[in-house]
């Protein structure tokens, strides 16, 4: 009741004195705002300070209790508005920003690269994510949804690697194999994902091109604050100044802004973190094993995009072939294209391709003559026609790689230290396997946007940022576990499926993948992508999804079918490298 009060009383005594402060003659605009009051809590009591900072109103006794605090306001509440400085303009920064723009704060962010540039892969957004965008802004979902390829609409599961028999035909994922050997094994296991969305009527799982999605967002945040991001000067440490008494933020120029909260959205190899956590940025240890309290997650990843109309391209959404050790990951994502990923269970620092991703410049090639297509063909020997099929498609020059590192769940450090807060990559991040990186980050932007939005004073924003980690560590810890668990058991614990028909799995681990499908199925998929939809803010968005999904449904043929048409004519051509690239100026 407190803060009520002393809302209230702002409010009556801002009216009663406003006359006080208006000027009688002159510059209007320059008296105006050299007599601006600002509403301050000065011990327990609320003041009034003038442009200079100087408190009246308020008799104070000079002991140590008497610390100033700002109230923090909303258009429908008193008080100045709380100025934020974010690390990082990534997908979770820039929607951090305009979500926090859109809730009447002062926003900047501070990004590395000199400028935005259009390169990079598709990124995909779960019913979860897409809840959160609509509810965010209707227009921001709006605009998402009119570049976005819908994925959970269609067929999506795992192959048998080694029993697809090359045609990409569509099978079921029947158990009467076992009996019946002209029944086809193609399929091992099919995800519920359009079933799971519709439990809770919400939009279903696509990718949108992450340009795109930038550019969006960029656009957003402009027509609210035109200067609100700044390029080619990055967060490099913070200094925080006391309770209710803001961040001092070093950028890379050496320049000192102060803010009210600082958030480190700067991805997984942090600035912010690394202050927040005694972390040396992008250290190793001598394996490579560790890098800046990151672990390697015992994989390595290839990537390459192509345009090929497959028989099931537009039949499937995204498909996982498992075999002994490794797996491979197709996805359309739009406009006639098809990305892969290929895992291996590698030592860190297998360096065979260039890396365009997570947000660096792509570099060169190991061995500039070696044919990095045929070398992931090789690691496939004996796998069905279908991975073959399309890694012929693909350009040699586009293929990247990275290796996989990932963090355990900060259960026993907050994410927040003072007047700041990581969200994210910045101190969440996780296996691809989910796809749920970029939309657990789009979550804690929401959810850290609105418990700061409920924040009145200065004095109160330490609590909010540990609240905020209270909210969110349980929910990001589960999906971090499930992620890398996708991972460990499919490299681990799986292998080709056993069958009674032939000899293509007879290990344990074959024993054990086949034991594995019925609950893998019919419980642990289905309970998977419940939970993870099961944030959804905007509630139910039934006839939205319907609508959507029969408008994309055209567009997407027609993209595609013009897509094909000019690679027939005019041969595939290498996409550009991932992310965003760093201009020169």
């Amino acid at each position: 009741m407190k803060f009520l009060s002393v809302a209230v009383y702002g409010v009556a005594l801002a009216a009663s004195t406003a006359s006080a402060f208006l000027p009688s003659s002159g510059n209007t605009k320059n008296a105006a705002t050299a007599f601006r009051p600002v509403n301050r809590i000065v011990g327990d009591h609320l003041a009034m300070s003038d442009a200079n900072g100087d408190v009246n109103g308020v008799a104070t006794n000079g002991s140590s209790n008497d610390v100033e605090f700002d109230l923090l306001g909303l258009p429908a509440r008193p008080g100045r508005s709380i100025k934020v400085a974010i690390a990082g303009g990534g997908v979770g920064g820039l929607t951090t920003a305009l979500c926090m723009l859109k809730k009447g704060f002062d926003v900047t962010v501070y990004e590395k690269t000199a400028a935005f540039a259009r390169f990079g892969g598709p990124i995909q957004f779960a019913s979860n994510a897409l809840s959160v965008l609509k509810e965010i802004d209707d227009d921001l979902f709006d605009r998402v949804m009119e570049k976005f390829t819908y994925t959970g609409t269609r067929t999506c599961g795992i192959k048998d690697g080694l029993r697809a028999d090359g045609s990409f035909r569509m099978t079921g994922d029947s158990l009467a194999y076992l009996w019946d050997p002209e029944t086809p094994a193609d399929w091992f296991v099919k995800f519920p994902l359009k079933e799971c969305a519709d439990l809770y009527g919400l939009p279903y799982t696509g990718v949108i091109n992450r340009p795109d999605l930038q550019e969006i967002l960029i656009d957003e945040c402009k027509k609210i604050k035109p200067d609100f991001i700044q390029n080619g000067n990055p967060v490099e440490t913070y200094e925080n100044k006391g309770k209710g008494q803001g961040v001092d933020v070093k950028l890379a120029d050496g320049t000192i802004v102060d803010a009210d909260v600082l958030v480190g959205s700067d991805g997984i190899w942090s600035a912010v973190r690394a202050k927040m956590y005694g972390e040396e940025i992008k250290k190793s240890s001598k394996n490579l094993k560790k890098r800046q309290g990151c672990t390697y997650s015992g994989y390595t990843v290839f990537a390459g995009e192509t345009v090929i109309k497959t028989p099931d391209y537009y039949e499937t959404g995204y498909k996982v072939y498992i075999g002994p050790q490794r797996y491979f990951v197709t996805s359309d994502v739009g406009d006639g294209r098809i990305q892969w990923y290929a895992f291996f269970a590698l030592p860190p620092g297998s360096k065979k391709a260039p890396s365009g991703w997570g947000g660096s410049v792509r570099d060169e090639q190991a061995d500039p003559e070696e044919n990095l297509v045929e070398y992931i063909k090789s690691l496939h020997e004996g796998w069905t026609d279908e991975v073959m099929t399309v890694l012929d498609a693909t350009p040699p020059e586009s293929v990247e790689q990275r290796d996989l590192y990932d963090r355990p769940p900060e259960l026993l450090r907050s994410w927040a230290d003072g007047n700041v807060v990581c969200i994210g990559d910045a101190v969440h991040p996780m296996m691809p396997n989910l796809g749920q990186g970029g939309c657990q980050a789009i979550e804690d932007a929401y959810v850290l946007s609105e418990t700061l939005a409920a924040t009145k004073t200065t004095a109160k924003i330490e609590d909010s940022l540990q609240e905020f980690y209270k909210k969110r560590i349980i929910r990001v810890s589960i999906v971090q576990f499930l992620s890398r668990l996708a991972s460990d058991l499919i490299i681990n614990a799986f292998d080709t499926p056993w069958s009674p028909h032939d000899n293509l799995g007879k290990s344990w681990k074959s024993y054990l993948t086949f034991f594995w499908k019925p609950l893998l199925q019919y419980a642990i998929f289905p309970a998977q992508f419940a939970y993870l939809y099961s944030f959804h803010p905007t509630g139910r968005m039934d006839e939205i999804s319907e609508k959507l999904e029969s408008r994309w449904k055209v567009e997407h043929f027609k993209t595609a079918e013009e897509a094909f048409e000019r690679v027939e004519k005019e041969g595939q051509k290498a996409a550009g490298p991932s992310f965003f690239e760093k201009a020169t100026v």
